[in-house]
Order: structure tokens, then C-alpha cells, then sequence
């Protein structure tokens, strides 16, 4: 047989690595659902016409193809279909479409797969996981939503066995502003070289701004304002001192400024007004995030977001703004699992397995597993009859905590074995239960908290 290699970028995880995956999942999908998320999934692909509308997607979409009977020659296909790149471009159609059936304001989460076809490389994949939230109203939706946006990414990263989370907030209006008060005339394509700035630095910045027509003063102006960080909405004098005046940033500044404010109860460190954060993609039109996890930099951003008041209402003369937000959690977790940074405590969920001391016994083992798992005790009994000795071996290389032994004879007591310890006691299968931490597998992580 041929040797089978992976695919990169296409992750694929051991029993014990997914079950972290899920945990963290579930945990997301708890801490959602406690500020008022409601789920929702839609279909893998879109049309291409309305993926390649969204900004600069059309390096990273998937076109889907079927092929023909005859010659197994590649075909587009007719419906002219893509694999999703985002959930948000998803969710525009799925709100058009499904608008006299929802209530507004609309909150929704979604854990799905998307693909991009990027080159792989550490943190970035071609098939992975992403968490979305997103608010969309009629009409008008406060900015009090854009900082509950960014304080639930806070508390919702924070949850998951990662180091802290630094996230990094500004305003499209600001750049916009200032772009405008320097006579930039190609705003978009200056918002996408500044978005790129943490990767080229100030020189490549520098070198691309003039190449794309920008005088000397004006590029370094529009570098100047990358490099303003603050904690606090003190972002506003420095905006200022740079010379720059207009509607629209004064606009961007106060928004910004509200934001800040209203997020000054939050851990001093965990939320910057960063004025270098642009978002390439161009339906954003306000408050932008990006998140990033200091102690771990080469992951870039692992999560991001921010509101759209043009993208949900499709055209029509229905006003229907966002404000949404995404976590990477294959990016997130993917290199701490191949790195075993995060384990599972036990790489299956089982518990206890029930020994099999005989195929006349399998009803009475059956019976000992039923009323465990009544009690949320995983269980399973051992699949034929062996010597116990193999019995034990078998759950000790799957890494199973318990082992159960039903009595030989009627009226003699049931007994459980604790394989890490060899401690064996008389246990009643209708009362007897783990300790806590036993129960299902945790979370383990290797290295800094």
C-alpha cells in the first residue's frame, strides 16, 4: 500500500487532540449562549459572485467543481458555487433571506469550518474552525454594541486554555478621515497597504504607500498614525497633534473614544485603542477589532471582527447594520496540539469499563453501565470474554481510569478499581460515582499559564 501524507493545512486531530478541540468549543458555545447568542449554521458554499464582492477574497476562495462522466475532465460548475472563506458573507444572505422570519436585533453565533487556499503555514490553514458572532438590527444599532462586541471576545478568549489576550481596537472612520484631510484620493487601497503594516513594518509601509502614489509627507503622516497605542481614549490629542481635522475623523474619534470608555472596567492590558488596525476586507465601515496573544506573536491575529452598515441589506432599501466578530480556533489551538502544549487528561471519554466475566454475565455488566451512564458516568463494558488480566490491559492503553468487577455469585459486592493507584473497593452501581475531575477528560496544559 502507498504511503498515505497528510494534506497541508487541512488538520487533522487524534481522538485525545479533538477532545480538546470540542471542550473548547463547548465552552464557547456556553459562553455565547450567556450573553444572549442564539445558534445558527448555513450551507458550506455561496455563489461566487457574491464571494468575490466582499473585498479581496479572490486569491483565497475555493471554486467548487463536479466533474464529467466522461473523461473526468474538470468542469466549473454550472451554478458558478464556492467553498465559504468567512462566516459573515454567509450570514448577509442568510439574514436577507430569512428576514420576515427573524427577530431583531438579530444575535447569532456560528462554529463552522471555512476554506481559504492560503499558503500554510504556521497558524494559518486551509480548512478550519472559526466562532462568529454577529448582532444586524433595522435601521439603527447603538455603538454600546460595538463595545459588548469587544468585551465578549475578551471574556469568551479569556475561558480558553491560552496566555491572555491582547486585543487591539480603532476605527475605519479615523483612517478614512485622515485620509481624506491629506488628499488621498485611493482611500480602499491605502486602508489595505496600513492593514498590512504589522507584517512589512514602517519601511516596507513607507516604500508601498509612495509606490501607490502617496507623497513623502503624506506616507509618513499615515505612519505616524499606525504607531499611536493607547489604553485609554487619550488617542484623540494624538490624532490632533499630527495636524488632522475633518467630519468624518472627528466622527471616527468620538466613536472610538466611547468604545474605550466604556470598556475602562476591563483589565488594565487587555484592550488598546490600536490605530494601525484597518481590516482589509471592505465591508467594514466602523469599529474594527484584532486580537492577538502576545506571548505567542507568530500567530498573528486569532480573532477579529467589527460593524458593517452596507453588507446585510443586500442592496435594498432596507437599512440593516452589524456588528460582528470571529475567533480562529484552529488557529488558536492547532499549534499547541501538534506540540502537545494542550492534552486531553485522558485521550478517551470512557470512565469506568465494565469487566465481562462471561458471556452469561454480559446482561448483569450491561446492567452496571446503564446505571452509570443514568448518573453521567461514560461507561462501557469490555467487548468479549477474556482473562481480567487482559481485561486491564485493554484499559490501561486507552487510558480508562476505572475498572469495574460484577460479582461471580448473587449477593456478593460489586467492586471498582482505580487503575492509577490499584486501590479496589466495594462500590454500589446504583450510587457509586467518580470524583469530579474524573468524570470526563480535562483540559491539560504544558508550559506558562
Amino acid at each position: 500500500m502507498a504511503k498515505i501524507t497528510p494534506i497541508s493545512g487541512f488538520p487533522e486531530w487524534l481522538p485525545e487532540q479533538r477532545i480538546v478541540e470540542q471542550r473548547v468549543l463547548d465552552e464557547l458555545r456556553a459562553r455565547f449562549e450567556s450573553f444572549g447568542f442564539a445558534p445558527v449554521e448555513t450551507r458550506a458554499v455561496e455563489p461566487l459572485e457574491q464571494l468575490l464582492a466582499k473585498g479581496e477574497t479572490d486569491k483565497v476562495r475555493y471554486v467548487l467543481r463536479r466533474l464529467r462522466a466522461v473523461g473526468a475532465v474538470a468542469e466549473p460548475d454550472a451554478d458558478g458555487l464556492g467553498l465559504h472563506f468567512d462566516l459573515t458573507v454567509p450570514l448577509a444572505r442568510y439574514v436577507q433571506q430569512f428576514r420576515g422570519q427573524l427577530a431583531f436585533p438579530f444575535k447569532r453565533y456560528q462554529i463552522q469550518k471555512v476554506w481559504r487556499g492560503e499558503r500554510p503555514q504556521r497558524g494559518r490553514y486551509r480548512e478550519f474552525y472559526q466562532a462568529d458572532l454577529d448582532v444586524v438590527a433595522q435601521d439603527d444599532l447603538p455603538l454600546s454594541v460595538d463595545a459588548e462586541m469587544a468585551r465578549l471576545l475578551v471574556d469568551c478568549v479569556s475561558a480558553l486554555p491560552v496566555d491572555p489576550l491582547v486585543l487591539g481596537v480603532n476605527n475605519r472612520k479615523i483612517l478614512q478621515g485622515a485620509y481624506e484631510a491629506l488628499g488621498i484620493g485611493d482611500v480602499a487601497g491605502t486602508l489595505r497597504i496600513v492593514d498590512k503594516l504589522d507584517k512589512v513594518g514602517a519601511r516596507g509601509g513607507r516604500v508601498a504607500l509612495v509606490a501607490a502614489g502617496l507623497p513623502e509627507p503624506a506616507a509618513y503622516t499615515c505612519l505616524a498614525l499606525g504607531r499611536i497605542r493607547t489604553p485609554d481614549a487619550s488617542f484623540r490629542d494624538a490624532v490632533r497633534g499630527l495636524g488632522l481635522s475633518g467630519s468624518l475623523l472627528e466622527t471616527g474619534l468620538d466613536e472610538l473614544a466611547f468604545v474605550m470608555d466604556a470598556l475602562d472596567d476591563l483589565p488594565a492590558g487587555r484592550v488598546v485603542a490600536n490605530l494601525s488596525i484597518a481590516r482589509g476586507l471592505d465591508y467594514y465601515t466602523g469599529t474594527v477589532y484584532e486580537g492577538q496573544i502576545p506571548t505567542d506573536a507568530e500567530l498573528g491575529t486569532v480573532c477579529s471582527g467589527g460593524r458593517y452598515d452596507d453588507l446585510v441589506g443586500g442592496g435594498t432599501n432596507v437599512r440593516l447594520p452589524g456588528v460582528g466578530v470571529s475567533i480562529g480556533v484552529t488557529r488558536l489551538l492547532g499549534q499547541a496540539l501538534a506540540e502537545g502544549r494542550l492534552a486531553a487528561s485522558r485521550p478517551v471519554p470512557t470512565c469506568v469499563l465494565v469487566a465481562l466475566r462471561s458471556a452469561a454475565t454480559a446482561r448483569a455488566a450491561r446492567d452496571v453501565a446503564v446505571a452509570l451512564r443514568a448518573r453521567g458516568v461514560p461507561a462501557e463494558v469490555f467487548h468479549e470474554e477474556r482473562p481480567f488480566g487482559k481485561q486491564l490491559k485493554y484499559a490501561q492503553k486507552r487510558g480508562i481510569p476505572y475498572v469495574w468487577f460484577p460479582p461471580a455469585d448473587a449477593g456478593a459486592a460489586h467492586e471498582v478499581k482505580d487503575l492509577r493507584s490499584g486501590e479496589q473497593v466495594p462500590a454500589d452501581p446504583g450510587a457509586w460515582t467518580p470524583p469530579a475531575a474524573d468524570r470526563v477528560p480535562a483540559i491539560v496544559r504544558a508550559g506558562p499559564a
